[in-house]
């Protein structure tokens, strides 16, 4: 024996989503950070609330919490994670171990205006991909991930982010 604790079972939030989910953008499972604050993507470093902004126009980061939910849900855009629960010391998806999957089937038969999943990130995309194969209606996007391990620019991010906005109403909702 090594001494070594297992790592302990981290587990994700609910859905962030609502009748009029026209989008709904999977993550892998929340890290540290955000599982400390009880709010997704919450690391300060974290380029999603930015990059989600850019798309909907709207500075998300300068908002509350509870604010940037009620925004996204009125603008169609809904949150989750592809991994309910999983092992994990740290934060970062190689750690991740014994996956426990989210009932991302049953939460998308919920969402009648759903016209995409996009996933952030590779694991997102790997294991979202392979629990929604074989169900239609609806548009798979693969972005790179908004965490800062991924290495790239947020300007590049936010170049393959962009495309969501096709996917939400012209107006939003009240």
């Amino acid at each position: 024996m090594t001494g070594r604790r297992p790592a302990e079972r981290s587990r994700g939030f609910p859905p962030v989503v609502d009748a009029h989910t026209r989008l709904l953008i999977l993550g892998s499972l929340p890290g540290d950070a955000s599982l400390k604050a009880s709010q997704y993507y919450a690391h300060p470093r974290n380029g999603f609330w930015p990059l989600i902004g850019g798309v909907l126009h709207e500075a998300l980061p300068a908002l509350p919490y509870a604010d940037r939910l009620d925004r996204l849900k009125a603008r169609g855009v809904g949150l989750w994670d592809v991994i309910a629960s999983a092992q994990r010391s740290g934060s970062l998806d190689a750690a991740i171990r014994s996956p426990e999957a989210a009932d991302l089937r049953g939460l998308i038969k919920s969402l009648p205006e759903l016209r995409a999943v996009a996933f952030n990130g590779k694991l997102a995309a790997r294991l979202g991909r392979r629990i929604l194969s074989n169900l239609d209606g609806f548009e798979l996007i693969d972005l790179p991930s908004s965490s800062p391990a991924h290495a790239i620019s947020l300007s590049a991010k936010a170049n393959s982010w962009a495309i969501l906005g096709d996917f939400l109403p012209e107006k939003p909702a009240a």
